[in-house]
């Protein structure tokens, strides 16, 4: 009697909470676009109605995004999962710069540092964006780079700044005048009170502008001496990382303390990849390969499979309790086994994301949090023995806890200004069936930017480690790519586009997107009821930014959970904290085959946006 109770209880919480949306749901026929802020979406829009199709949009998207700091620069990487209508395929694109010649961990620790800085031109990966955009507009695009970035130059010629990013150079100033071409850039009214741009005032970025130029130009007369469209395309390519624009990337940024060589960019390329994935119920679940932290959510799938979490009740005690520890497994083999693929030691990924192996950690779920869940160990689920056992040992001698006693002291809390370092996200789809999901970053404020070019660099590079003990996988190297929490999602059912999803938020990242999920498959929401639903924030994994913070047993839960659920939850060992808004800021297109058209959700967690057709 008393489980029915419960289980009553939860419908009705669900059915008062979710009845009524803070955002409209999006519905369109033709196409969709949503991305971090209305003018993103709009530039989209603009190009969807000039005929692009879903990668041309999601291209014009991703310059408009950059060039108004939302939340990353044009310096910074970009990773995407596309679905092309043609061979029934998801393409993965990898876009993530490495590191530059000279960036050891001896070079680091010389410096009396445990891992690469937060900041400034030690901070930076080779740009990976730039040509990210171009690769998949040559390759799955229609349009021409003049046009998909007619917008993000119109913006760079002048555009009115948004609070956020206006508030965030304002308050990031001291840093900015650190470095001499930032400072141009960012503070027009240097001397004054205050020295950023105020919101709403136009804010023109004069030497971004001329970098786009060039490109355009390239591409321009490419075409005039007879190339193909792809072909004009990939010679902007060429002069962004091996000609003048590369000179002055790699000058201004040595001057300014930095390690890059013009050999670094050149040598650099996107890669097409084949995504991972793995089924849930029926329906295939893509992500990114192990140099994200996507497979986690793959693998938090499988060790979910194994529990009716349907029967347990949306956001009840035991179904809290559960996903919360089914994430610390995934994600404290994420911490200890995943990084660069073309590098050394080969992550274990067939016994990582093998159903035998998640039905092995799913009996460590108990009653009560496990402060102490570990990576356990995949090698014997791919028919070999771990190489490193000894590690797996000596690990927590090194993991930097911090005052794990304590839950998270609200959102001012230091510990969270790097667990949930932000981006963007980009959604877009058109009646042609091309899907693409983006989840592009780096270079957020304070950026350094790059001499001349207009360019912020990218901060990546503190996600790689120095020490070995804390992952062997993702120990820095030059020309490596750090192990990132950036992750693009889809998910096929019947060899169809069910769900293109993506948020922002850093180690959150998939937390969001494996709630929005269950939301949508197991509790039967809409995607937009999905992407505003109260999500859970665990802090039981090594923070990807900072010092690598890890606080077991920390836990974010939204102020509408009841206090029996609260009750039962501190019984159970955990540390909570409580926020009005949880979602994260999602954003996700769900495909509606029974009507044939696309039904859109955004967070309303923060200014994310969508316009449809």
């Amino acid at each position: 009697m008393k489980k029915i109770f419960t289980l009553l209880l939860c419908f009705s919480i669900f059915s008062n909470s979710f009845s009524q949306t803070q955002k409209p749901q999006l519905h369109g026929k033709h196409w969709m676009a949503i991305t971090g802020k209305p003018l993103g979406a709009t530039a989209g829009a603009t190009t969807f109605a000039k005929g692009g199709n879903a990668v041309d949009a999601a291209c014009a998207m991703l310059g408009a995004v950059c060039t108004m700091w939302d939340v990353l620069s044009w310096g910074g990487e970009t990773q995407a999962l596309i679905y092309n209508p043609n061979t029934g395929k998801v393409i993965a694109i990898n876009a993530m710069g490495y590191a530059p010649t000279g960036a050891t961990p001896e070079f680091f620790r010389e410096k009396d540092m445990n891992y690469p800085p937060e900041f400034g031109p030690l901070a930076a990966t080779t740009p990976g964006t730039p040509g990210g955009l171009m690769t998949m507009l040559a390759e799955y695009g229609t349009m021409s780079l003049a046009e998909v970035l007619a917008p993000a130059m119109e913006m760079a010629k002048g555009y009115p700044i948004e609070a956020q990013a206006a508030n965030s150079i304002e308050a990031q100033k001291r840093r900015i005048k650190e470095w001499p071409y930032s400072k141009k850039v960012f503070l027009p009214h240097l001397g004054e009170e205050r020295e950023a741009p105020y919101p709403g005032e136009v804010f023109v970025q004069e030497d971004l502008y001329q970098t786009l130029f060039k490109l355009v130009e390239t591409e321009k007369q490419a075409l005039a001496d007879g190339k193909s469209r792809k072909e004009a395309i990939y010679a902007a390519y060429e002069r962004f990382y091996k000609g003048d624009i590369a000179k002055e990337i790699v000058r201004g940024t040595r001057e300014q303390g930095g390690l890059f060589t013009e050999q670094d960019l050149a040598n650099w390329k996107v890669k097409i990849e084949e995504p991972l994935s793995i089924n849930y119920k029926g329906i295939d679940v893509y992500k990114l390969q192990e140099w994200t932290q996507g497979p986690a959510l793959l693998q938090s799938l499988n060790i979910l499979e194994n529990f009716d979490l349907k029967s347990m009740g949306y956001n009840s005690a035991n179904y809290i309790n559960t996903v919360y520890q089914a994430m610390s497994l995934a994600f404290s083999d994420r911490d200890f086994y995943y990084g660069d693929p073309d590098f050394g030691p080969k992550s274990p990924m067939k016994g990582l994301l093998s159903k035998a192996y998640a039905k092995e950690r799913a009996k460590l779920i108990t009653e009560n949090n496990d402060p102490k869940i570990g990576p356990g160990d995949p090698y014997p689920f791919q028919g070999e023995s771990n190489p490193f056992i000894n590690l797996l040992k000596s690990r927590n001698d090194v993991l930097a806890y911090d005052r794990p006693e304590l839950p998270i002291q609200g959102l001012d809390d230091p510990f969270l200004e790097h667990f949930l370092k932000g981006t963007t996200t980009i959604q877009a789809a058109d009646e042609e069936g091309w899907v693409v999901s983006i989840t592009p970053s780096g270079g957020w404020i304070p950026a350094v930017i790059a001499g001349n070019t207009g360019v912020g660099l990218s901060q990546r590079m503190q996600s790689f480690v120095l020490d070995e003990k804390l992952n062997p996988f993702n120990v820095l190297e030059p020309n490596k790519r750090p192990r990132v929490t950036l992750t693009p999602s889809m998910a096929l059912k019947d060899g169809k586009p069910f769900l293109s999803f993506a948020v922002q938020g850093g180690d959150t990242q998939d937390q969001d997107l494996l709630q929005m999920f269950l939301n949508i498959v197991e509790f039967d929401m809409t995607v937009q009821e999905a992407a505003e639903a109260a999500n859970i924030h665990s802090y039981q994994m090594q923070s990807s930014f900072g010092a690598h913070e890890i606080k077991p047993g920390s836990i974010t839960l939204n102020t509408e959970v009841p206090s029996w659920v609260r009750n039962n939850l501190k019984k159970r060992g955990y540390k909570m904290d409580f926020q009005n808004r949880t979602s994260g800021p999602l954003n996700a297109i769900w495909f509606d085959w029974k009507h044939g058209t696309f039904w859109g959700g955004s967070s309303n967690h923060g200014e994310d946006y969508g316009i449809a057709w």
